[in-house]
């Protein structure tokens, strides 16, 4: 039995557990309190809405950009090393950061630097999931995904209490030290999950190849196969998965970025106005747990995919709600039902694509799955920047983040739909030739108390799941 399924659901994955969600607070929730500095650095650096917009949006596709190099370090290094990596470039680009003289070093180091290595630490977290839980995989999914809504309710509120007592650059220092805490939390993986490399076969026409020629075959299959190349072509539920979350992520991260500033413009308080996001967060701690176990019947097993798309689906309806008032109370009400959408997305989103693929090729899969969908994040809050600049009306920008949802979760429904028709009808003609092959071999069948009506039937079972 291989070492990674010798602990799978054992004591010891619980603690891994705990890591994870502590490493996916510390990293995937942090990109939505940067709204809390937009207008410090908008004033401090003298930038417009779209030029500032460049930080939050850079930080959040190195987040996902990353995956390739991840999904390369875990295969040669393990996730404990790579956590532990990804947690000192994240505290180093945040000190940088704050030393920062033009808007142009902030983007290079708290973006880029940073972005890179919560990247690190937040996908190995998700990946050494996969490889300690088997049976109990959707639970420990949903539960380490809680740590995103811890991170969601406790970073606003603590950025704000640093801005006001520490000012941007103070801020950003003290985030230099904790996120040092991803060290810890890849510290208490055991490096038991290893991930092997499957031995190659010597190619026998590789002798008569030069030595820089065998050099770029062995470079090219390397990327081929870090990137999950093979994947794209032959699996189609990958691709509408890939392309989907891709628009999806066109319209995700824009409330986050511009909830805040939409208050404070119609005279929200600074204070009240972070604690919006704060909301988020606060009712999905209550919310997931629920959530977890609902998913985990048996009886949604099959649905988990249009489970997630309707989740998409209520998430960009309920952005419409801010474009009826900007009062207090109805954007509280707004995070209220925007954090129930949020919560089944955020349960399913990688649930969902370790069902799309093997968990052997899944590194792989999330870092292509990362880069790809990582380009949306980088476009859509500055041209949602340029759009508000022209319009003056932040309207518009709820507006884009609704129609990107919507289409996207409609988009995926019909794909999953499509395959998962087409793989019924492949099956049929399986099912009636066997039937045909085993009545072939039993022969005629004899009159008498033999009779077909009290012959056993013939029953067939479909291992679907390993």
């Amino acid at each position: 039995m291989p070492r990674a399924l010798e602990h799978a659901d054992g004591r010891w994955s619980w603690m891994v557990l705990l890591a994870s969600m502590v490493t996916q607070g510390l990293t995937a929730s942090f990109p939505i309190c940067t709204g809390v500095f937009f207008t410090d650095l908008q004033r401090e650096f003298q930038a417009t809405n779209s030029h500032t917009s460049w930080f939050p949006s850079i930080l959040g596709a190195m987040v996902q950009a990353g995956g390739p190099l991840c999904s390369i370090l875990v295969g040669r290094y393990g996730c404990r090393v790579t956590m532990m990596l990804g947690g000192v470039l994240a505290s180093l680009g945040m000190v940088a950061s704050s030393f920062s003289r033009t808007i142009t070093q902030l983007f290079l180091t708290a973006g880029m630097i940073t972005g890179l290595g919560m990247s690190f630490s937040f996908q190995a977290s998700i990946t050494v999931l996969g490889l300690y839980f088997v049976r109990r995989r959707p639970l420990a999914n949903a539960l380490a995904s809680m740590g995103i809504s811890l991170g969601i309710t406790l970073w606003p509120p603590f950025a704000r209490y640093l801005l006001e007592n520490l000012g941007w650059r103070g801020s950003f220092l003290i985030f230099g030290g904790v996120f040092l805490h991803c060290c810890i939390c890849g510290a208490i993986i055991r490096p038991v999950a290893t991930n092997t490399v499957p031995e190659t076969k010597e190619d026998p026409s590789s002798s008569s190849k030069t030595p820089a020629q065998g050099c770029l075959a062995a470079c090219s299959s390397g990327i081929q196969h870090h990137l999950a190349f093979d994947i794209l072509r032959h699996n189609v539920g990958y691709c509408i998965y890939t392309l989907g979350m891709t628009w999806t992520f066109m319209g995700y991260s824009l409330p986050h970025v511009f909830l805040v500033p939409y208050a404070m413009k119609y005279g929200v308080e600074e204070y009240r106005a972070a604690l919006l996001i704060s909301m988020l967060g606060l009712c999905n701690i209550f919310l997931r747990p629920v959530a977890a176990l609902v998913i985990g019947w048996p009886c949604f097993a099959c649905y988990h995919k249009y489970l997630f798309t309707l989740a998409i689906l209520l998430n960009g309806l309920t952005n419409l709600v801010c474009t009826v008032s900007a009062n207090f109370w109805v954007l509280v009400s707004y995070s209220v039902l925007y954090s129930v959408s949020l919560c089944g997305t955020g349960i399913l989103i990688f649930q969902v694509l370790m069902e799309i693929v093997p968990m052997d090729r899944f590194p792989s899969a999330l870092g292509l799955f990362s880069i790809i969908s990582g380009i949306a994040p980088l476009i859509s809050p500055p041209l949602a920047g340029l759009v508000l600049d022209t319009t003056s009306n932040f309207s518009y920008v709820f507006y884009m983040s609704s129609f990107f949802l919507t289409s996207s979760s409609l988009f995926m429904t019909g794909g999953f739909y499509y395959l998962q028709k087409k793989e019924q009808q492949g099956r049929r003609p399986k099912v009636e030739r066997a039937i045909s092959e085993t009545s072939l071999m039993q022969g005629p069948m004899p009159e008498g108390k033999d009779s077909p009506k009290e012959q056993p039937c013939l029953e067939i079972t479909y291992v679907t799941s390993v």
